[in-house]
């Protein structure tokens, strides 16, 4: 890396504090960053990022401390100060106009809306120098809709650097990325901090954090609870940083699979809207087995987690349970099968925010004995199965009458694996069940999830997170566009192989020695 610690101070945090109420969210955080390096900030969620960055980029105001970019201190509460002194941000979510072009989505918001006419000549030139000089090629004229996931990050990457950022911070930016696009993520940034650039990494995947970084943060309960040169440390190390003990993965046994619980023979599904549907697929999930399927995010995923979860049919095709299931197939015919479902968004499907633990516990069933009675709901019962959650599953709330819309992502997720798992499923539909979350939290959910597979569930984790898929699965498929590869066996597939099938080349025959 081009940074070192004779370089530039290019920002500097000093004494950061920010409380809401009775909670202290950042506590006198201070930290430099220098030209042409690029820090790693980790920590837990709810330790503190979030915040930081916001109140970096003007969104909050610090009940103490300041921010300097480049030696000038920046006026707290004014967004636009940050992005003028050369700051740019990549959010985890992109934002982009899908029907607008590369060159118009880069140019949004950079003129007055009075100027007759902007210079598109001078754009484009400039447009393809920063292409050129980052390695982030892409068509300006092609239509954002139209492009890939790692297409569409380096656009919002280019829209930074063609406001002249020249602090680039990422969020979870390999979110949704194949190895591939991974890779050549790390080299345009490895090229930039050459060039000058300096670029905070926010990132829960520690191997990434040690792969890019020259220098990591770690935050914990609001607090900088170290720093430390990537050199000098492992994955392990940092992961003890951020959670303030030992953490130790589960581990998967090797166990023969059981019965067939679900098969789904040749099922094809309509398309919504731009999304695909499944494109004449074939699955068995298996008593005893965690069925990993791993793809780039909008591939057909969402059409597979409905039509399992009783949201959908299969357009043609059969699709056969064991015990078999007779009539309409809907949300409670699943749920009556013994499927359970952790959504992919635990805050739109997953939970009602303004409904309280208790509820949010029974929302499936709270037509059931206990909790129901000759029509009446019997809410003690349904509070004391909430307490079990709470208890068994280390809900930290403030309890069962609590708001959920108050409660951090990852005691969020552990309320819905609670409500899931503690019903006894036969199976387990994991969508996403990870995302966002740290790694303590991580760690607790995956281990619930072999728990269950090795009680005998079949479990299907939906993941874009390869390595989440490659550490779980005993067998895994991977989705591109509906269509569905064969079952890879676990550690038969590198990473690299598997990311060959999620760019679509395996289905046509350009992936056969893989």
């Amino acid at each position: 890396m081009a940074g070192g610690e004779g370089a530039e101070v290019v920002l500097r945090l000093d004494g950061i504090t920010k409380r809401f109420g009775a909670l202290l969210a950042n506590d006198a955080i201070s930290f430099e960053l220098r030209k042409g390096e690029v820090v790693a900030l980790l920590g837990e969620n709810g330790a503190g990022k979030t915040t930081l960055m916001n109140i970096l980029f003007g969104h909050y105001t610090a009940d103490a401390g300041t921010v300097e970019v480049f030696g000038r201190r920046l006026p707290p509460g004014h967004p636009r100060a940050a992005l003028a002194a050369g700051v740019g941000m990549v959010h985890q979510h992109f934002t982009l106009a899908d029907n607008m072009t590369v060159l118009e989505n880069i140019l949004l918001g950079t003129g007055s809306l009075l100027s007759p006419r902007l210079d598109t000549g001078a754009a484009r030139a400039k447009v393809a120098k920063l292409s050129a000089d980052f390695g982030l090629a892409v068509h300006p004229d092609a239509r954002v809709g139209a492009l890939s996931v790692g297409e569409r990050q380096r656009v919002e990457i280019l829209k930074a650097l063609y406001r002249d950022a020249r602090i680039l911070i990422l969020d979870e930016p390999t979110a949704v990325l194949t190895p591939q696009e991974t890779a050549a993520l790390f080299e345009t940034l490895r090229k930039a901090v050459e060039l000058g650039l300096s670029v905070i990494f926010i990132s829960h995947k520690l191997n990434e954090v040690m792969a890019i970084s020259s220098r990591v943060l770690v935050l914990r309960h609001g607090r900088l609870a170290g720093e430390v040169a990537t050199a000098d440390t492992d994955r392990h190390r940092l992961a003890e940083m951020m959670v303030g003990a030992e953490i130790t993965a589960p581990k998967l046994a090797e166990r023969d699979p059981g019965a067939p619980l679900l098969t789904l023979r040749r099922v094809t599904t309509a398309r919504r809207g731009n999304a695909p549907g499944l494109a004449g697929i074939d699955l068995t999930l298996r008593a005893g087995q965690i069925t990993g399927l791993a793809g780039v995010s909008g591939n057909g995923q969402a059409a597979l987690a409905d039509l399992i979860g009783g949201l959908d049919e299969p357009a043609s095709g059969t699709m056969d349970l064991t015990p078999p299931h007779h009539g309409d197939w809907s949300p409670r015919a699943a749920l009556a099968a013994g499927i359970a479902r952790i959504p992919e968004d635990r805050h739109r499907t997953g939970t009602v925010a303004d409904f309280s633990l208790t509820e949010n516990a029974v929302l499936e069933s709270y037509e059931a004995a206990p909790y129901s009675r000759k029509g009446w709901m019997d809410w003690a019962a349904a509070e004391g199965f909430a307490r079990k959650i709470i208890d068994t599953y280390d809900v930290r709330c403030p309890g069962p009458s609590a708001r959920i819309r108050l409660l951090s992502g990852g005691n969020m997720q552990k309320l819905i694996l609670g409500r899931a798992l503690e019903a006894g499923p036969k199976i387990i539909l994991a969508n996403q069940p990870v995302r966002g979350l740290d790694i303590g939290a991580v760690t607790f959910v995956h281990g619930q999830l072999i728990a269950a597979r090795d009680r005998g569930a079949a479990v299907l984790l939906i993941s874009e997170d390869l390595d989440e898929i490659m550490a779980l699965s005993d067998s895994i498929h991977v989705i591109y566009e509906g269509r569905l590869s064969p079952a890879f066996p676990r550690g038969t597939k590198t990473p690299a192989e598997l990311g060959i099938w999620m760019a679509g080349q395996g289905f046509d025959g350009g992936a056969d020695a893989a």
